[in-house]
């Protein structure tokens, strides 16, 4: 009965999220694995595996098998799936026998680790797979009318990777896909903090500090924050202060290099597109999206107008299980 059950599923190098047709998004988890590195078994995966990170004993080790937005450990990969799609018959009380599945891949990605991806979804059981290209799933997410011969652009800021793309008639015009996002912001404020204050603090308290009062490069009210770490000069535990503008100016390179690649896939727009983009602007999708104020600082740098999805942490799962019905449509537009 359930042998042509449809997913989709966003191989996030942050968070793995999946889609059904009926039922929308049945799963959002960090892409954390929790390995046991004498017998080689997963002990856990997604939230319970995330809340490990930094803190188990040395014959445990939390794992992200997924870096900048592709495979970088095969078999934990294929393991986590088993388990992410266990916990989705689960929550659906249906057995996922064989299912048809679309899964998103960067637009930079080589056929290598697009051929991985295939693999590894292919492993854990399904049917039939599918690859559809990250920006396109992130354009049907965000409702946005991608099948018909107008110019969308996207700007996916994904945990891994930023995608930026222009997409008309169901295919991608012009694209730039570089390898720095949210997780390229989390290094920067770790490194921040060590070199300017001799503090060590972790990826978890990062990911935070980013999310508090993290800014994009706009004027803002100031605000502070307390942050515990490890002193390197003490060895002891330490608490400090840091502020809004700091922070802003740790993630600044990042910022830039984003605002560089999606300057860079407009001026590859081709003249009759540029017109949409004056009149429709730029869509803002992947967590990035949350940060405070990129919305207005990205449309001053630019001066289109930009919007964010209505849901940009789910954008791409959604679009990946909504172009279910219409990936012949783009497959034929792309060929």
């Amino acid at each position: 009965m359930f042998s042509n059950t449809q997913i989709g599923i966003d191989l996030g190098t942050a968070n793995i999220l999946v889609y059904t047709k009926n039922k929308g998004i049945v799963l959002n988890e960090p892409s954390v694995v929790a390995i046991d590195m004498k017998t080689n078994q997963v002990l856990a995966v997604g939230e319970e595996a995330k809340s490990m990170v930094g803190k188990t004993p040395e014959n445990i080790v939390a794992i992200r098998p997924l870096k900048d937005g592709v495979i970088a450990d095969y078999q934990v990969t294929t393991d986590m799936l088993k388990q992410i799609m266990k916990k989705v018959s689960k929550k659906l009380g249906l057995s996922l026998r064989k299912p048809n599945v679309v899964v998103c891949t960067p637009s930079g990605s080589t056929s290598v680790e697009r051929r991985a991806i295939h693999d590894a979804v292919k492993n854990f059981g399904a049917k039939e797979v599918e690859l559809i290209e990250e920006p396109v799933a992130a354009a049907i997410g965000a409702d946005l009318p991608v099948e018909e011969p107008i110019a969308n652009v996207v700007v996916d800021i994904g945990g891994g990777t930023t995608e930026v793309a222009i997409i008309s008639f169901g295919g991608v015009v012009s694209c730039n896909s570089i390898r720095v996002g949210g997780d390229q912001f989390d290094d920067d404020i770790v490194q921040y903090v060590r070199k300017n204050y001799n503090l060590l603090i972790g990826y978890r308290t990062a990911e935070d500090i980013k999310m508090e009062i993290g800014y994009a490069l706009i004027g803002h009210d100031e605000v502070q924050m307390d942050i515990r770490g490890r002193d390197l000069v003490t060895g002891l535990p330490k608490t400090i202060k840091l502020s809004s503008k700091e922070i802003q100016g740790a993630i600044r390179e990042s910022l830039l290099s984003i605002l560089e690649a999606i300057r860079a896939t407009l001026e590859d727009c081709p003249p009759e597109l540029s017109g949409d983009i004056v009149d429709r602007g730029v869509i803002l999708t992947g967590g990035g999206a949350l940060l405070n104020g990129i919305q207005e600082w990205v449309s001053e740098e630019i001066v289109v107008p930009v919007h964010v999805a209505p849901n940009p942490l789910e954008a791409v799962a959604i679009g990946t299980g909504r172009s279910l019905s219409v990936i012949h449509k783009l497959q034929k537009a792309a060929k």
